[in-house]
């Protein structure tokens, strides 16, 4: 994962407490968050690895906001796509920290099996049609130091959470949820903003869509795992793409991409 990606949004590089214990952090257009595990110890986890090329900025960041010199209890992954994963290879290695992901995405974290090509055909955006010259699929290789979460649904470290498996965008996609307060990281399940608009992912208008088009895998599941975590009622949910969404809004959104998924999310090749 070598390649810039010459694609930004108005929100790239900014930060922004999202609880007392979430910090969510925009690394050019996908969103990575800081779990505080134990504030006193400013011990935390690290969910996701941003875009290619992204390492020094996300240790940058992770210093500004727990000192100098820290690194993180673990690296989970929601997913192993190019702009979740950009900075883990040189993270887990320069950090010594294992990476968790689930099982069915280890065909793609361990150099075994590449993704499909991003499809162009899936909407009419450029974001869609630009997607095969920009879009790396090819897997990455972390070895040993990737392991599987715990089939349980607990997450390493994380006490409070457990892991919800939310397939469709890829095989072994994953959401994460606290119960006490109904916090949800739902990585791609769903996204806050229309990623196949250019236009929109520029200036991030926030609005409920389906995971990116382009990259999805299987439609049907990624409907069912939406119902799923509708199901949930988060008061809250961070997404790998767009701005936080809470309340209400995000109640009657959730709700209507469950209800209209077919019109909103599944491929417009019109």
């Amino acid at each position: 994962m070598d390649k810039l990606i010459p694609v930004l949004s108005v929100k790239a590089g900014d930060g922004q407490d999202v609880a007392s214990d979430v910090f969510i952090y925009t690394n050019q257009v996908v969103n990575l968050f800081f779990v505080t595990i134990d504030p006193a110890a400013k011990s935390w986890v690290l969910i996701d690895a941003g875009m290619p090329k992204s390492a020094e900025k996300i240790k940058k960041e992770a210093e500004e906001h727990y000192g100098k010199g820290t690194k993180p209890q673990a690296i989970i992954l929601t997913h192993g796509h190019f702009d979740h994963v950009g900075g883990v290879e040189e993270l887990a290695e320069e950090w010594d920290v294992p990476v968790y992901a689930h099982s069915l995405e280890m065909p793609y974290l361990t150099g075994m099996q590449d993704y499909p090509e991003p499809d162009p055909s899936v909407d009419k955006g450029l974001v869609a049609k630009m997607s095969p010259k920009l879009f790396p699929n090819e897997a990455i290789n972390l070895g040993e130091r990737v392991q599987s979460l715990p089939e349980d649904g607990a997450v390493p470290f994380m006490h409070e959470w457990k892991w919800l498996h939310t397939p469709g965008h890829t095989p072994g996609h994953i959401s994460l949820y606290r119960g006490r307060d109904r916090f949800l990281i739902a990585g791609d399940a769903f996204v806050t903003v229309k990623q196949e608009s250019l236009v929109k992912v520029t200036m991030q208008k926030l609005e409920i869509h389906g995971p990116p088009k382009y990259l999805t895998m299987d439609f049907q599941a990624s409907w069912d795992s939406v119902r799923v975590l509708k199901e949930l009622n988060p008061s809250i949910a961070v997404t790998g793409h767009g701005k936080p969404m809470e309340g209400q809004k995000l109640t009657e959104n959730l709700q209507k991409l469950a209800d209209e998924f077919e019109t909103i999310a599944m491929p417009d090749r019109s």
